[in-house]
């Protein structure tokens, strides 16, 4: 494969080159690419934003993730952050800090996820930077939406009595990082050994390729529905449950019995031999959307298969509680994700 080194196109040259295709799709993009600064108008709309730094080690391995798919989530992950704020993302700003080990052609195919990212949900990337890393790949992300001023949600508004609602199905992509470190360490203890992902396509795409939730945003606008709170889900389910309340000074009942578990994860979760709710409770990355209704918009979201309802929300003094399948109750507790461990 052909390598060009990027010191051959200089700082300029580069950006120059991964941004020469860009094509604006948003009106609110007054100037993108190309000056000292981006500007925006979002013609009296309200502004969110949002920000991700990922970094090669930390929250991805390129040994098993391919740079277009990392490119893709990039983006992704900070969508979904705006639309947990009930918003539109409308632009990104993408700032990379890379070693020498990585060529022209490596940046490209970034890039490839990039592009197909931003045409998928309709966002322009309008500026960033990038830097020289002593070793390894570092992605900073920045994203801006645009929302009516009344219409935004944040993490505090639950209410006694509202119910707890979740987006899609959770631990399919703690199950696919599980397996791709499995064949990481076969393959590094024997090379000739040859990755085996044999019907774990759904699991491996839920970590390597996430979607953000534009639709869910989408349904509840249709259904002229505004959640009390919501959060996106990438620190695991008990985590986001807990941060809900936290913020909102509330409590909550969560029946295990009705967490969304795909039956792909559910098999993948047996294979390991994990609790499949575990795997929802704690895995983390699902990147689905957890949000508080009032209880008199149950029957406009029962024409949905893209939402369950798995708990309702309590007073604060009642704590947050997980009624389990054999009827037991037990506190949620937080096994999410911990930045600083």
């Amino acid at each position: 494969m052909e390598r060009t080194e990027i010191a051959a196109l200089g700082e300029f040259g580069l950006i120059d080159h991964l941004t020469k295709n860009i094509e604006i799709q948003n009106a609110s993009t007054i100037v993108g690419v190309g000056d000292d600064a981006a500007v925006i108008d979002h013609f009296g709309k309200q502004t969110v934003i949002t920000n991700d730094l990922l970094i090669e080690g930390v929250h991805f391995d390129l040994m098993y993730t391919p740079l277009r798919h990392l490119g893709y989530k990039s983006i992704v992950v900070n969508l979904s952050d705006i639309y947990a704020m009930n918003a539109t993302p409308t632009q990104v700003v993408l700032g990379l800090a890379f070693s020498n080990r990585f060529s022209l052609e490596a940046l490209d195919e970034f890039y490839e996820g990039v592009y197909a990212a931003c045409e998928k949900y309709g966002v322009d990337l309008i500026g960033g930077d990038t830097a020289s890393s002593q070793k390894g790949f570092i992605i900073s992300c920045t994203a801006i939406g645009e929302v009516t001023p009344d219409r935004y949600v944040k993490r505090n508004g639950a209410r006694k009595g509202d119910l707890l609602c979740v987006s899609g199905d959770l631990g399919g992509a703690y199950l696919g990082l599980t397996l791709l470190e499995r064949e990481k360490q076969i393959f590094l203890e024997n090379p000739k050994i040859q990755p085996d992902l044999e019907g774990e396509k759904y699991v491996v795409g839920r970590i390597l390729k996430p979607e953000a939730r534009k639709d869910i945003i989408d349904f509840l606008a249709q259904q002229e529905i505004i959640p009390s709170s919501m959060i996106d889900v990438s620190d695991g389910l008990s985590s986001e449950i807990l941060h809900l309340c936290k913020q909102s000074k509330v409590g909550a009942v969560l029946y295990e019995e009705k967490i969304p578990i795909a039956e792909a994860s559910r098999l993948a979760a047996y294979k390991f031999h994990l609790d499949p709710t575990a795997c929802a409770l704690s895995g983390g990355e699902d990147y689905e959307l957890l949000f508080t209704i009032a209880q008199d918009d149950y029957e406009k979201i029962t024409t949905t298969e893209m939402i369950s309802v798995i708990g309702y929300i309590t007073d604060d003094e009642a704590g947050s509680q997980i009624y389990t399948k054999g009827g037991n109750k037990h506190p949620i507790t937080a096994q999410g994700w911990n930045a600083f461990k």
